[in-house]
């Protein structure tokens, strides 16, 4: 934002005044245990906040102020320790920590944002981001006529009343975990057009004020900005290009590069300090701007900053801020208080009314566009930043400033519990459709949806779509989606490889998904058609992408491969948590069946050419207890059993214990297991077992003899066949049988393929 600051401001933002004058501090007085006492006394009285307020999912920023409030000096006056516990000098010092948390956090967002993706909104978004702040502005312009009783504060605080922070918008979505979300993607792409619309009307408006007064200092103004701009392209945007270009293709960028970069940002803040402190805010983020996105720079940068700025630096500045209040007393409603709070709610209501309507003129649902329209109303760390830099240069008296956090704290509170009611994400996955392998014709054409973490599941993937008999008389549809984590950049990404040119950035992160799958499609030119994408998002809105995507192309199964991974010689190789975290939300949310792949490396793939050999046939076997998701399974082995290079076992348990009592699971079980005890190329085995200790001896007889076991989930059911078993269960998403397979007691023998049902809301 664009403010001047006096003078006599110091380098920490604060302007201090002390009764005795100016005092002189020594360093060894700051760092003593009492600072590091109080950062942890603020870390703390937050994180008590935070854990009351994040059940009705309010954002922690709203307790960190809460914590900056408690400790502010008129509320510690009221039990008489203000100078026991913190001292005017002890804020000083950790305001000057906040404020390099601020800064880097304008620059991180700048280094994230996607200044492509301004070229690319659609029609909704342009409109929806001009529409956003035009309006309230159009609205605002009777109160610039209209005093405010607070001096020149108005002029400087209105603008506040109408911006939209793409930051802010950013930082929303993502606690609500709606980033990848239909809205979410529509909401970022109108943040970014009126975060940009936001900062172009806030100078104009500023130059317009001092031109009123003074025609060459607004010239100069102008002509600062310009100039800063013109620099930043010739000079800071080629030197961080030819950083990229020393490092070689694939590999880190080096410390040195690192350290440049931070240096030209140290030198580009003693410029903006000392000739135009109207960019330290503004000039940051365009600077951030300024950086190659994406590796090997940008997400050097933004790993290197991310944790320490939103972890420590940034909760510092936000409770800092806070501290500042100099008032906690009632105040009374005089005419210019009752004119402010009238002002926000004409803003708010100006804002949220277009938003809606323009929307519902769309035939959004109604929810969808009321909550579209909260979000375009939030308010966040980077209006705090404005707002306390206000009070610091003077602009706005402190009971103006005390009036603007309150607006922070309701509009930072009631938007996502409000948002949170309307809209949720997860329910056009369920119920939408039945999607089942149970329901699909045997001649029927099969969507899957085909997941990618690492390189290492590609291969694993081919080979099981592989034995799954794609043939010309039931076709198989793959959508091969490559999941690369987001951590370079604000705006998620959903590339189609049939859609867009060679050259796109995506492409070289997707190129080996895109030719392995491509060839394999080539291989089965008739039976098996290939569509590629590529989703760039956060690990934990990663769930969003997938089940999109299979609802989009009406899947009928998607495969997840395991969090593990092994060596040749069974050790194991890793163990991704955040990966085992996202199988999880995708079984609870899917609109469809959902597989999880365990492989071990001795996957077969049939040869596509005639060869009697033993070594040829792919040996499958389904474990069968009866119930949805072993039907489910059955339904696939039987795909897989129609190929010749396939030999399918069914194994069917029963318990001893059973009575003959028939209902309809068993009627149900009985009827998909017909054809299999009939069939003279699928071979049907039961067994009669006591208890679950039967059951794994006969598995752990059997591991040896197959390439791939096909088991049922079967989550929270329990049976005779598998009784006492889930007791030792370390992997609950793989159900009680699959857990027992990707065991260590069972040697990593061999692949084993978890099947859910689609679960129906």
């Amino acid at each position: 934002m664009c403010i001047n600051l006096p003078p006599e401001v110091n380098s920490a933002g604060l302007v201090m005044q002390f009764e005795d004058g100016v005092k002189e501090y020594k360093w060894l007085d700051y760092t003593t245990p009492r600072i590091m006492l109080l950062l942890a006394t603020m870390f703390t009285i937050s994180q008590v906040f935070h854990s009351v307020l994040k059940r009705f999912g309010i954002p922690i920023f709203i307790s960190q102020i809460f914590a900056g409030i408690l400790l502010s000096r008129p509320a510690l006056q009221v039990i008489k320790m203000a100078n026991k516990i913190i001292t005017p000098e002890h804020v000083q010092l950790i305001g000057s920590m906040g404020n390099i948390g601020i800064a880097l956090f304008i620059f991180q967002s700048g280094v994230k944002m996607d200044l492509s993706m301004v070229a690319k909104v659609g029609r909704k978004a342009l409109y929806i981001g001009i529409l956003s702040v035009i309006s309230p502005l159009v609205a605002l312009i009777p109160t610039f006529m209209v005093p405010t009783g607070t001096g020149p504060s108005g002029f400087f605080i209105t603008p506040l009343y109408y911006v939209t922070s793409f930051p802010v918008i950013f930082c929303l979505l993502t606690h609500l975990k709606i980033l990848n979300s239909e809205l979410g993607r529509l909401a970022q792409s109108s943040a970014i057009v009126a975060d940009f619309l936001s900062y172009a009307t806030v100078l104009l408006l500023t130059v317009s004020q001092v031109a009123s007064s003074s025609p060459a200092q607004a010239l100069r103004t102008l002509g600062y900005v310009v100039f800063f701009i013109f620099i930043v392209m010739v000079v800071v945007r080629p030197a961080m290009l030819l950083i990229v270009r020393m490092t070689p293709e694939g590999k880190e960028v080096s410390q040195t590069g690192l350290y440049v970069v931070i240096l030209i940002l140290l030198l580009f803040l003693s410029f903006a300090r000392k000739f135009y402190s109207e960019l330290t805010v503004a000039g940051l983020y365009i600077v951030g701007l300024a950086v190659p996105r994406g590796p090997p720079l940008g997400s050097a940068l933004v790993n290197k900053f991310d944790c320490l700025v939103s972890g420590f630096f940034l909760p510092i500045f936000v409770t800092t801020s806070a501290m500042r209040i100099h008032d906690l007393r009632p105040q009374s409603f005089n005419i210019f208080i009752v004119q402010n709070i009238l002002t926000v709610a004409w803003i708010v209501l100006v804002k949220f009314g277009t938003c809606s309507l323009l929307l519902l003129y769309w035939k959004m649902h109604k929810n969808d566009a009321m909550a579209l329209a909260l979000i375009m109303n939030a308010k966040g760390i980077v209006e705090m930043a404005f707002y306390t830099f206000a009070s610091d240069g003077r602009y706005v008296p402190p009971n103006m400033f005390r009036f603007m956090l309150g607006i922070i704290i309701v509009m930072g509170s009631i938007v996502p519990i409000f948002v949170r009611k309307l809209y949720d994400p997860s329910r056009k996955y369920a119920g939408y459709q039945i999607k089942k392998l149970v329901d699909c014709k045997p001649e029927s054409e099969l969507q899957i949806v085909c997941c990618i973490y690492i390189p290492s599941n590609i291969s694993s993937a081919i080979n099981l779509l592989s034995i799954s008999c794609p043939r010309n008389e039931c076709p198989t549809v793959v959508n091969a989606l490559h999941l690369i984590k987001l951590s370079d950049q604000a705006t998620s990404i959903f590339v189609s490889h049939q859609k867009k040119k060679k050259n796109f950035s995506a492409y070289s992160y997707s190129e080996n998904v895109i030719v392995s799958f491509k060839k394999f499609g080539g291989l089965r030119w008739g039976a098996v058609s290939i569509n590629t994408f590529t989703a760039i998002s956060p690990l934990d809105l990663m769930h969003d992408d997938i089940c999109t995507l299979a609802l989009d192309k009406l899947a009928s199964l998607v495969i997840l491969p395991f969090h593990r991974t092994w060596y040749i010689d069974g050790s194991l190789e890793s163990d991704d948590q955040s990966v085992r975290n996202l199988n999880l939300r995708i079984l609870e949310k899917a609109p469809c069946s959902v597989g999880i792949l365990i492989d071990h490396g001795n996957l077969k793939r049939p040869v596509t050419h005639m060869d009697s050999s033993a070594d040829s046939f792919s040996k499958v076997a389904l474990l069968f207890l009866g119930g949805n998701d072993d039907r489910e399974a059955l339904t696939l082995a039987k795909r897989m059993g129609r190929d010749d290079k396939v030999r399918l076992t069914v194994v069917h348990f029963i318990a001893a214990s059973d009575d003959g009592d028939v209902d309809w699971e068993t009627i149900l079980d009985s009827e998909v297991l017909r054809d299999i005890k009939k069939s003279e190329c699928m071979r049907y085995e039961k067994h009669v077992v006591e208890n679950g200790g039967d059951t794994v001896e006969i598995v752990h007889s059997m591991v040896n003899q197959y390439d791939l076991i096909i088991v049922g989930r079967r989550h929270n059911l329990e049976c005779p066949q598998t009784s006492c078993l889930d007791q030792w269960s370390e992997f609950p998403e793989l159900g009680v049988l699959g857990d027992l397979l990707a065991s260590k007691d069972f040697g990593n023998k061999c692949s084993v393929l978890v099947l859910q049902q689609q679960r129906l809301v």
